[in-house]
Formats: structure tokens, sequence, C-alpha cells
């Protein structure tokens, strides 16, 4: 991961290739489906390059995204069955409101990505207080 995160991290699409190519040379005998990947969607993947770091490191950076479905797993792992699809919502819907009550934490470089956000989608993003 280490090495493909050198791909993703990279400061120019250019760089990132580099990387890649990299990687190929090192794991794709082991991880042959991991170039691959990459390789074949890459014009899909490269446009997030158009974008400044901090926003790019936003993308790439799931903790909060992943901690978040982890607590959403834990509280309907104990229940196998829901009686309807209602109750579902509304357990998740609970379990959301309680999770979010502890979030307390602000990203230091937010001032500066939601700037630059306002510039890039500045029609999803008009009249909103992020």
């Amino acid at each position: 991961m280490a090495d493909l995160k050198l791909v993703y991290a990279a400061p120019t699409e250019e760089t990132a290739l580099n990387e890649l190519e990299l990687f190929k040379d090192k794991w794709d005998s082991k991880y042959p489906k991991i170039y691959k990947s990459w390789h074949d969607n890459w014009a899909t993947l490269s446009t997030y390059f158009k974008y400044p770091e901090a926003v790019r490191r936003l993308i790439y950076t799931t903790n909060a995204i992943e901690g978040f479905n982890r607590q959403l797993r834990k509280v309907t792992k104990s229940k196998t069955v829901f009686p309807s699809d209602d109750s579902l919502l509304k357990m998740l819907y609970l379990a959301t409101m309680d999770i979010t009550k502890n979030w307390t934490g602000h990203r230091q470089d937010w001032g500066q990505i939601h700037s630059q956000l306002e510039i890039y989608f500045e029609e999803r993003l008009a009249g909103r207080n992020l």
C-alpha cells in the first residue's frame, strides 16, 4: 500500500504515472490485477489530479467514512432480521444521530478546502453553509 500511495498522493499526474510504472516493476509479478486495474481505469482516476492537493487529500482520506460505516455495521450486526425496511431505516437514523453527537473535531485546513470546492463546484454549493 505504501508504494500505491506514492501513486495517488503524487503532486502531479506525470509523477503519478511514473510511480505507477515503478509500482508495476516491483509488484506486478505478485499482484498483476492491481496494476491492470489502475492502468485500465487511468483516464477516470487521473481526473482527480485537476484538484489542488488539499482537496485530493480529502478525497483519498477515507478514515472518517470508514469509521462511520463501522459504527453503523456495529449497530446492525446484532440484529440479523428486521421486521420491515422502515425499522432498519429508523434504526440507522437513530444510530446516525448518536454517532454525529460525538463529532466535534474539525479539519485544520477546512477553510482552504471549502474555498477550493466553491471554485470547482460553485453550482452545487451555491447558498450552502458548510
